[in-house]
């Protein structure tokens, strides 16, 4: 199989990465409850931190219920989009200075990080809709972020993960109904 071939057999059967996507939907919701609890921002930063944990069962879920399976180790591309993902957790440790050095921003650094560590994937799924959110979630973070409170960062967050939800959606249906007329 060519590379091109490899691709396009991840992008199907991870439906582009869909439950990960959706279950970040709910993660900056968590997130966005977390930013308006009116905690101290020392314990609302540790309890966003801990509001990614559930990613992986949630994804794992979702994809049961999309029929994908997001451990699928039968493409060899798949492994390297583990390895995209575990380049977020090395940008993690930029969260965490900013957790004690900026408190304030840390939410919208974390937003950053979140966005940044997409772009691999538009090229992995040859996704527009990756691509774009990949820029635009950083970029859209730190303006909101300089401007205004993590509760608002949150929730700019959540509604641009629904919208990137149902825009990944109609790309990765769009594929798989090109395929099946091909």
């Amino acid at each position: 199989m060519s590379v091109d071939e490899l691709r396009n057999d991840v992008a199907r059967k991870q439906k582009k990465g869909l439950p990960f996507i959706s279950a970040s939907c709910i993660i900056w919701l968590l997130i966005l409850i977390v930013c308006s609890t009116g905690l101290p921002v020392q314990l609302q930063n540790m309890l966003v931190l801990c509001c990614s944990c559930p990613l992986m069962p949630l994804a794992w879920g979702i994809g049961k219920l999309m029929d994908v399976d997001v451990f699928d180790k039968s493409n060899e591309l798949g492994k390297a989009g583990f390895l995209f993902t575990l380049n977020q957790l090395l940008y993690l440790l930029i969260v965490m200075w900013v957790f004690s050095a900026v408190p304030e921003k840390m939410v919208m650094v974390y937003a950053m990080v979140f966005g940044a560590h997409l772009l691999p994937y538009s090229w992995l799924y040859q996704s527009a809709t990756h691509r774009v959110a990949a820029i635009l979630i950083p970029l859209v973070s730190l303006a909101v972020g300089c401007l205004f409170t993590s509760r608002t960062v949150a929730a700019v967050m959540l509604a641009i993960e629904v919208v990137y939800t149902v825009l990944l959606y109609m790309e990765e249906k769009k594929q798989r109904e090109s395929v099946g007329n091909a």
